[in-house]
């Protein structure tokens, strides 16, 4: 007799990786600009820690070609001197890169306890049926990808959206049709921001 349960262990039941290779895309190289850009921003890293560049590196490839190809990540680790493996580790655990073509706004919904518990839940699901995605989806016309993330750090202010890189705070279920509408309309011109960087337009912080 066992006291241990039965199982099964069929091949079907093995655990398979869910691991997604990035798309390898066209040769990639930064445009004189981000270039420009990049070897600024290196200077302020000693020489043996170039690496620790990555973030700004991979910023900049994304913000050039909408998302992360393999050949994007080779070149990122050219620049920074590492091997691309090790660019797409990075690349895989921060939600903020993305690896497939995304839509022209990305509306990242934070789906931690304090958004949880004011409706984050049912925000996606509203932004879901009025766009007819789901989570990880783009919808037909390029616009919209949907994603949910964790913490945003505004838990005042939940529930909280980022759209691109910037931001709406305190969106109701109720209010996501006039949101969606208002930003097909206006753009991020149509967001809240953050509200420690602006209040009654005037910058507080020195930020």
């Amino acid at each position: 007799m066992s006291f241990h349960p039965e199982m099964e262990y069929a091949p079907a039941k093995f655990h398979r990786s869910e691991r997604k290779l990035a798309v390898p895309g066209e040769p990639f190289t930064y445009t004189p600009e981000n270039q420009a850009k990049f070897d600024q921003n290196v200077t302020q890293y000693p020489p043996d820690q170039r690496k620790s560049v990555i973030l700004y590196a991979l910023y900049l490839a994304q913000k050039q070609q909408g998302y992360l190809t393999a050949a994007a990540m080779r070149h990122v680790a050219e620049q920074i001197r590492c091997t691309p493996a090790e660019v797409e580790d990075v690349v895989s655990y921060y939600t903020m890169f993305y690896t497939r073509p995304v839509g022209k706004y990305v509306l990242n919904v934070c789906r931690t306890l304090s958004c949880a518990l004011l409706g984050a839940e049912r925000v996606t699901e509203e932004l879901s049926a009025k766009l007819g995605i789901k989570p990880g989806e783009t919808d037909p016309t390029g616009t919209f990808t949907l994603v949910e993330v964790e913490c945003l750090g505004a838990c005042d202010r939940a529930p909280v959206v980022m759209v691109n890189d910037d931001w709406h705070e305190r969106l109701s279920p109720g209010d996501v049709k006039a949101f969606i509408e208002k930003l097909r309309a206006g753009g991020s011109a149509s967001l809240t921001g953050c509200h420690l960087h602006v209040d009654n337009g005037k910058k507080l912080h020195g930020v």
